[in-house]
């Protein structure tokens, strides 16, 4: 969130005005855009040590204003930068985000991406600061992370211990890179959230880049996505109901409208409705607000706090990754825009899944993040399905033919986990192996070989 919540609007008093907003997300293909999101652990070069708000976050985000990026306040703190669509913001754990323009090709986007690092990197520099690019952090433990400003993560800081084991994790010590892309209509929505929602233990395999808790090795390749395995039930994973039939925007709606509240914004103050029913608000019988029913604005902040594995706002979310260095941070729009935005990709996406039954989206959810590539799927390897599943990505950004100045189409970004594919070896793999051989046991120099 980069902006004070609005409330402005007409009360809601009715469900269809909650599938209206949804709707309204429906484009036509030449209106489809790219919007890449990523963020990284911001750390003290002299210790290691996370960055705290006062020395280092608050001086980084005042930097930045220097490019032109506005600052957003809450209660006199900067706590997010705004510039034209773009925005930066802050995780619970002083988490550096890009949320990135809505773009045209894949090679404005990593443009982007690689203008955002070259100015975070020349005022980190200055204060004396790095960033790190994986999944989770590697060295610090919980209580070692400083909490950053923000009035929702106060409200969520307490609720979240009442509903999983690892949702403080979630909030201060992960990282990811996701892609949000757009759909035509209903139909196209349900097949690429259908697709997209199969297939992202496949994209969680190729980017698991967090192998190590508190300096140790786990027996995870992707701890982050673990994480979200005991986060909170109400509103994290694989959302069986999408694969029902029936589904659509409707049938989404009335899960959020089952998914608790974390609170209400009113007057510059977040007001705690943890665990209370957006259905009671809208009837007027909230406890938090007695007598008052939600605006728009409310319903928008409620759909950020369902945590699936792919989320539909009126766009949809790709969120299976775990962050990691420029080049992939690149390579996940690739991948999918090249399975959902080209016809014939999408529907060589579903051909893919089609048979796949809830027990298996189930069964990949829960083993990916441990072995990753070397997960067994039937009679087959999560590795040759993610060969097949580049090579559709590949053959979708050949039809795409989006050329750069220089003629070069978008297949190139693809190259970092066509290697990871061919090699068998995920980035956690390679991690682990420094680990043993160069880093002597040590995860110490992740700080610096894998720091932006």
């Amino acid at each position: 969130m980069t902006a004070a919540p609005s409330t402005a609007g007409e009360p809601i008093t009715d469900k269809r005005q909650l599938v209206a907003y949804l709707e309204a997300g429906c484009k036509p293909r030449e209106r489809w855009r790219i919007g890449t999101e990523h963020e990284k652990f911001v750390f003290r070069r002299r210790d290691l040590r996370r960055a705290d708000y006062e020395s280092g976050i608050r001086p980084l985000l005042e930097g930045l204003t220097r490019f032109g990026w506005k600052p957003v306040l809450e209660n006199g703190n900067p706590i997010a930068l705004s510039q034209g669509e773009a925005s930066i913001s802050l995780e619970p754990g002083g988490q550096l985000e890009l949320s990135g323009a809505p773009l045209e090709t894949i090679h404005q986007t990593c443009a982007e991406v690689g203008q955002h690092l070259k100015q975070v990197r020349e005022v980190t520099e200055e204060l004396g600061l790095g960033m790190l690019g994986m999944g989770f952090d590697p060295k610090w433990r919980r209580d070692e992370v400083p909490w950053m400003p923000k009035g929702r993560y106060k409200i969520m800081r307490e609720y979240m211990p009442k509903r999983g084991k690892l949702g403080l994790d979630m909030m201060l010590r992960t990282c990811t890179v996701q892609v949000n892309l757009d759909f035509a209509d209903e139909a196209d929505m349900v097949r690429k959230f259908r697709a997209s929602l199969a297939l992202q233990p496949i994209a969680t395999a190729l980017f698991a880049a967090s192998p190590f808790l508190e300096g140790k090795p786990t027996s995870y390749q992707s701890w982050r996505s673990h994480v979200w395995t005991d986060t909170d039930p109400d509103r994290c994973g694989m959302l069986p109901f999408v694969f029902e039939d029936g589904f659509g925007f409707e049938r989404y709606v009335d899960w959020m409208l089952d998914v608790p509240m974390y609170f209400v914004y009113r007057e510059g103050r977040y007001i705690d409705a943890s665990g209370q029913s957006f259905r009671d608000f809208m009837d007027a019988r909230l406890p938090a607000l007695p007598g008052e029913r939600p605006r728009m604005g409310d319903w928008t902040d409620h759909l950020t706090t369902a945590f699936p594995e792919v989320r539909l706002k009126r766009y949809l979310e790709m969120r299976g990754a775990d962050g990691g260095p420029w080049d992939r941070l690149c390579a996940l729009p690739a991948l999918w825009v090249g399975l959902l935005y080209d016809a014939v990709a999408l529907d060589e996406a579903c051909v893919l899944v089609a048979d796949w039954t809830a027990e298996d989206h189930a069964y990949l959810r829960r083993e990916v993040p441990r072995q990753a590539l070397r997960t067994r799927f039937r009679d087959r390897t999560v590795k040759e399905i993610a060969a097949d599943v580049l090579a559709i990505a590949h053959r979708g950004l050949e039809r795409r033919a989006r050329a750069d100045s220089c003629g070069e189409d978008e297949t190139h970004f693809l190259a970092p986990l066509r290697e990871i594919v061919e090699s068998g070896r995920s980035p956690a793999d390679r991690m682990l192996e420094d680990y043993e051989r160069k880093w002597g046991g040590s995860v110490d120099p992740i700080f610096r070989e894998y720091a932006y």
